[in-house]
Formats: C-alpha cells, structure tokens, sequence
C-alpha cells in the first residue's frame, strides 16, 4: 500500500471514530457548536473514503484510453471535496440560525467537553501525520486532506472555548456564534481546494520560479541554440514538460539526444518527488521564427 493510500485509509477511520463520539454527544446535548463539529466529521469520513478510489485510480498505469494516466482524478476529488465541505458549511450556518430562533439550550456541557478534549488531541495528530505524506508524495489529495482537518483542529478549539464559556457563563448565543463562526470558516476554507482542482483540471502551468529554473537548466546547454514552445502542467504526482530545442543543423542525431538527454536529467533533479513526464523536439533550425512569421 502506497503512503498515499495508507494516509486515506488512517484519516477516514479517525474520522469514523469522531463522528460516532459526536453525533452521540451533540444530539444528546443540543449543542449546536458539537453537533456542527460532528457534521463536519461525517463529511471527513466519506471525503477521506473517497479520496482512498481517487488516488487508487490515479495512481494506475496510462493506457490504451487514458494515454496520459488519470492522475486529474486528483484534482477532480479536490473540487468535489471542496464543494462538499461548502454545503456542509452552509448547514451548520442554518443549524446556528435555527437555534438562535428557537432558543434551544445546551446540555450535558461536562462530557462534551471531554469529548472535544480527546477531539482535539487526536486531530492534531492527524493533521501533523497527513502533512508529513503529503511532502513526501506531492500528492494534491493528501493536501487537501490535510488541509481540511487543519480547519478541523481550529474549529474543534472554537467549540471547546465555546462549551466552556457556556457551562460558566450560561449564555446559549456564544454557541450559536461559535457554531456560525465555524460554518462561515468552513466555507472560507473550502475556496483554496476548489481553486487549486479547477486550475488543475485546466492544465494550468507550474509555478513561474520552477519554469524559471527549467528555462536556465535550457540556457545553459552550450549545444541548444534556443528554444520554443515551453509547455507545463501537474496532473496528480506527475508533473509534464513539453519544449522544442533548436540545434545547429550539423549536429548529429547522437550528439542532440545527449544534449536532450543531459536536460532531461538536471530538469529532473530539481524535484525528486515529481514524477515528471518530459517530452523533447529537436529542431535543427528555429521553425517557430519562421512559422509565427508566416503569419
């Protein structure tokens, strides 16, 4: 099992463990800032489970169908994610208004702040486990993982602070605000996870300081007279460059691949975690000059 894999699987069986331990607390309770927790915790379980058959399906071969893999899949579960943790946001802002409305108040305070103690110890540790494998892998979905239980661990603070201003103060508003605040945040959290997936899926280059770095390994070949048609994009782990080298016309074939091949290579070793896919044309004459001027 890749560590991509196995990270799915330990986030999704925190997250059922969560989700029981709330769910029973916050409806017991009334707590809006519990239950709104335990929600949250629910969508955790199945993103995380969905995520597991995301980075299964990235992680196959290119094939006779899917020439260029299918690592978008995890830029597709990204948006997805995202989207998800919107409407749960969207909920839990109705279940703080619902509450203020009806005035309803909280009840066994004592527990549930033990249970969101416990909550947020092992959150914490999720989180730390989940950005440990993401910078090992590069993976987009682990990230977002990550991500999403690094909203979890602020909000799980919110609702501990909230519980115990309740119990000492009696004022059921501080949960209603808590319960909106985190809602309002879960939404705000969700728009960086909509955004990376959807540049993502529209083949968006990579960042302009690692083009830079590729452009100089280029320059710096004394054999390629220059170059055209640089080309970046990420699709999951993989990381694709196209570019075309214009040789001099005497060169032999041997000597441009060599060249070629000595790009390749320090292109490569600017990040090991990539799993770059590097496609190289060689011309023996700059055909881009004489094509763009043709037009």
């Amino acid at each position: 099992m890749t560590p991509q894999k196995k990270a799915t699987v330990v986030s999704s069986s925190v997250a059922a463990v969560l989700t029981l331990i709330k769910l029973v607390i916050g409806i017991a309770s009334g707590s809006v800032a519990v239950l709104a927790s335990a929600v949250d915790s629910v969508l955790d379980m199945f993103v995380s489970i969905f995520n597991y058959f995301a980075i299964s399906n990235s992680e196959k071969p290119a094939d006779k169908t899917f020439n260029y893999g299918r690592g978008k899949i995890e830029a597709l579960a990204s948006v997805i994610e995202g989207t998800i943790i919107t409407i749960s946001g969207l909920f839990l802002l109705y279940q703080a208004i619902d509450k203020a409305i009806n005035g309803e108040v909280s009840k066994y305070l004592d527990i549930s702040i033990y249970v969101m103690i416990v909550s947020l110890v092992i959150t914490i540790s999720l989180v730390m486990y989940l950005n440990s494998v993401a910078k090992k892998t590069n993976s987009m979905v682990i990230k977002a993982d990550a991500l999403h239980y690094k909203t979890d661990v602020f909000s799980n603070v919110a609702v501990l602070t909230s519980l115990v201003l309740v119990t000492f103060t009696g004022y059921e508003i501080i949960d209603v605000f808590v319960g909106g605040g985190i809602a309002l945040y879960i939404i705000y959290s969700s728009y960086e996870l909509i955004h990376d997936g959807v540049l993502v899926l529209l083949d968006r280059a990579v960042d302009a300081e690692l083009v830079v770095k590729i452009e100089q390994i280029i320059k710096d070949n004394n054999r390629v007279n220059a170059y055209h048609l640089l080309k970046t994009r990420e699709a999951g782990h993989q990381t694709f460059v196209e570019v075309h080298l214009v040789f001099d016309c005497i060169i032999t074939l041997m000597e441009a691949h060599k060249a070629s091949d000595s790009i390749e290579f320090k292109i490569k070793k600017l990040d090991k975690k990539r799993n770059w896919i590097i496609n190289i044309h060689m011309d023996p004459y700059d055909d881009f000059k004489m094509n763009d001027s043709d037009h």
